[in-house]
Formats: C-alpha cells, structure tokens, sequence
C-alpha cells in the first residue's frame, strides 16, 4: 500500500526537482520548487513524521518560498542565460559531472552507513512513547543544537546579501 504512495510521490520531488533546474523562467523554477517541497511532505507523511511534514509546507512552502518570489521579483532576474555561462560550458558540464561523481559516493557512503539499521535510543517504541514533537524538540536543542544556530546565520548572511544586491541600482 505504501508504494502506491512512495512512487508517484517520490516521482512528483524528481521530477519538480529537475524542472528547478531546467526551467528558465526564475518564478518558474520557485513554484517548482514549492511543488518538490509538497511531494516532500508526503514522503513526509510516508515515514511518520507528521510534525516535519507540516513544518515543511508551512515553513518552507510558505514563508521561505514567499521570501524567495519577494527576492526575484525585487532583484528583476533577466530571462538570457549569463554570460559566463555562454562561454564556458565545458566547465559546466565537467562541474555536472564532478557533482554526479561526488552524488554517487554520498549514496554509497549513507548506504553502508544506514544499511546495519537504527543505532542508539531512537526507535520506533521509543519515539511512539516519547512523541514525534517531543523527540525532535529535544534532538534539535540538545544535539542538533550547533547545526541548527549555523543554519539561521546562513539564512541571515542571505537576506543580508539580497539586500545589498538589491540596493546596487
């Protein structure tokens, strides 16, 4: 039953994932973004995982999106591909190539790495007697705590970014 949901789901990310890839247009490209983040939150919602699946179509979906279209429309994106990348497109394609390679030696090293099963306290019984939220809450702010800072100061160095880009003109 659950494959039944899995693949065209799972379908649905790859292929809006390509299409934020491959489409020209920028406003394009972002709500084909927001479609990979609502096939995202149904493979959420697959694995369980409802609270990270409301949070994706919330906070990314929503608010992260509508600060991206704000972005684009403020920063009048042209519609020609830039000039560098007129010119240089076998470095381009040796990038792509480089990109796949290091994908492929991800996949294998997750793989080796999830393939024994799940370590440590987090099982199933414990994150059913525990709670979703709760377990999250506390991985976030005692563990994750560190990834979770770095992750708002990236975000806070983009909107900085985007607002000098902006004030240029």
């Amino acid at each position: 039953m659950e494959w039944l949901l899995f693949v065209p789901l799972a379908a649905l990310a790859l292929g809006t994932a390509a299409f934020v890839i491959l489409l020209r247009n920028p406003i394009y490209c972002a709500l084909a973004l927001v479609g990979t983040f609502f096939a995202l939150s149904g493979l959420y919602l697959l694995l369980q995982a409802e609270f990270v699946a409301v949070v994706q179509v919330i906070i990314y979906a929503g608010a992260i999106m509508v600060l991206f279209l704000f972005v684009i429309m403020l920063l009048d994106v042209g519609h020609e591909p830039p000039p560098w990348l007129r010119r240089d497109r076998p470095r381009l394609l040796l990038g792509l190539g480089l990109v796949a390679l290091l994908v492929l030696e991800l996949a294998v090293a997750i793989g080796s790495w999830i393939a024994p099963g799940i370590r440590g306290p987090y099982t199933s019984d414990y994150v059913n007697a525990v709670g979703n939220t709760q377990l999250i809450g506390r991985l976030l702010f005692t563990e994750f705590l560190i990834p979770f800072e770095i992750t708002s100061i990236i975000l806070l160095i983009a909107i900085v970014g985007a607002m000098v880009l902006a004030r240029r003109q």
